[in-house]
């Protein structure tokens, strides 16, 4: 049984953590957020240490490193806020425990860098959740795209919409500092997912660029891809927002959909097995999502030719 430690107890992601570490039959020994609403740990790890206060946190781990064998804490699950990330992965490694990071792992490139020689001087290493990778329909396509050979790059409609109330823009998410904005909030998981699946950006451009929409067109190795992303209501299909909606999710290839409707349950889980059995994904997995996103993010915006996103027209 190993030990784990968590940031950002109180946070949207943290019981996907909390349930990953409990179905891999590992215990969690010490969590941290500055916001004392964590009664989520009483239904997983009751007897963990929990700290407000990060300094604290980070001594107590630092102890507990002294102790030795079966008191060090292992691994550092991070499901802080986005700007956090990259500092809270190097606390990770600095006492001694390998880091599992949510998405994404910095909002800047070139942190990347920084943090690969801090991985390179430590015994730890750096894991990113990227777990639609994992998802068995995901992995499925991967197989299929890989064993045929289209006369033509595959046509890609992406639409995400997940309606976010007024407290968005007051907290960190709705800041493009400290989060990345919309193209990193909501969109880093399908980018990374279709680079995995298509390869490398040959092109990337920006047709919408508003604080709570953004839309565009990316040219990867094997899939021109149109895509899509809001925060806002207005953009919720009809059909959704008369059912009483608030996300709608489309993936269309050559104008068939990629069902991702099912599968999401234990995607953690399924990323915590995937580590601990020796796998895995590192720094140079998180670069492209990264790369790519921090281009959207500083691209001028175009005007969008025919190959915009519906939407657009």
């Amino acid at each position: 049984m190993k030990n784990f430690a968590l940031i950002g107890a109180a946070g949207f992601v943290a019981p996907k953590h909390l349930k990953a570490i409990k179905d891999t039959d590992h215990q969690l020994v010490a969590a941290i957020d500055p916001h004392d609403a964590v009664g989520v740990l009483d239904s997983y790890f009751p007897a963990s240490r929990f700290f407000t206060e990060i300094e604290r946190f980070d001594r107590h781990l630092e102890k507990l490193r002294m102790e030795g064998e079966g008191q060090a804490v292992e691994y550092v699950s991070i499901c802080s806020p986005n700007y956090l990330h990259d500092a809270h992965t190097r606390l990770a490694l600095r006492v001694g425990a390998h880091a599992i990071c949510e998405k994404p792992l910095v909002i800047n490139p070139w942190n990347l860098d920084q943090l690969a020689a801090v991985e390179q001087a430590t015994p730890g290493r750096v894991y990113n959740v990227l777990q639609l990778r994992l998802h068995p329909a995901v992995q499925t396509l991967k197989q299929q795209w890989q064993n045929e050979s289209p006369a033509d790059k595959r046509d890609i409609v992406l639409t995400y919409v997940t309606r976010r109330g007024r407290w968005y823009e007051s907290s960190w998410k709705g800041s493009q500092e400290r989060s990345g904005g919309v193209a990193m909030n909501i969109g880093i998981h399908f980018f990374d997912m279709l680079i995995h699946l298509a390869g490398p950006v040959m092109q990337s451009d920006v047709h919408l660029r508003d604080v709570d929409r953004m839309a565009g067109f990316m040219e990867l190795e094997t899939a021109r891809v149109r895509w899509f992303l809001s925060i806002n209501e207005n953009d919720l299909p009809d059909e959704v927002r008369a059912q009483g909606g608030y996300a709608y999710r489309s993936i269309r290839s050559d104008g068939e959909e990629i069902d991702l409707s099912a599968g999401f349950t234990d995607l953690h889980t399924r990323v915590y097995e995937n580590i601990l059995s020796g796998g895995g994904f590192g720094i140079e997995d998180a670069r492209p999502g990264i790369d790519a996103v921090y281009n959207i993010r500083h691209a001028d915006v175009t005007d969008a030719p025919s190959f915009a996103h519906p939407k657009l027209a």
